[in-house]
């Protein structure tokens, strides 16, 4: 029995030690260094590690001091942590699950559309406050701009394998019938027919 205290123990010591650095990162992006896409995580981030350091200094000390009401509480929040883990990932796939993405004819990328994903996402997504957030995060990012710097002819971009992100935020949605200028610039066409 002794022995599997320490395991237990030894175990729970690593979990101690990897959450500094759970929790520094957190806190790192709490500085505002980087750019507002990160910035959405600090809290998450934060809160991940210091409920790991909790739940692993709860098996540390139960562990190599035998406590054994301590161990009981370790194994209760360590059981929470796992379900609210398998719950967030089973909530996420079920959010995006219906969003795959369309292909269009003569592009190699596909087109994906708000209207796919659940109504959920739609209805966060929607709020002018929250699409504001997503607006600003994505300007400070390279996701779109480097689309200008790869692809300067129409059918090289048309050719090209986009991410999600750069397909359905960076350019207009195929069906609208925008003129390709470069990767973020498009001619509507209501201003070519004026």
């Amino acid at each position: 029995m002794p022995l599997r205290n320490n395991i237990i123990g030894c175990i729970n010591f690593i979990a101690v030690l990897f959450s500094i650095p759970i929790i520094g990162a957190g806190i790192w992006l709490t500085t505002g260094t980087v750019n507002s896409c990160f910035m959405l995580l600090q809290w998450p981030v934060i809160i991940l590690g210091i409920l790991i350091l909790l739940v692993g200094l709860a098996g540390l000390i139960g562990g190599f001091w035998r406590i054994t009401w301590l161990l009981v509480v370790y194994l209760i929040a360590m059981l929470a942590l796992i379900v609210l883990l398998g719950v967030l990932v089973g909530f996420i796939y079920m959010v995006t699950l219906r969003g795959s993405g369309r292909p269009q004819p003569s592009r190699a990328y596909l087109e994906y559309s708000l209207e796919d994903f659940s109504g959920f996402l739609r209805r966060r997504v929607h709020r002018s406050y929250k699409w504001e957030r997503i607006r600003s995060c994505l300007s400070t990012t390279s996701i779109c701009p480097d689309l200008n710097q790869r692809f300067t002819l129409a059918q090289d971009f048309f050719n090209a394998y986009l991410s999600p992100i750069q397909s359905g935020c960076c350019k207009p949605p195929t069906k609208c019938g925008y003129t390709f200028v470069n990767a973020t610039y498009w001619i509507s066409p209501i201003s070519l027919h004026m």
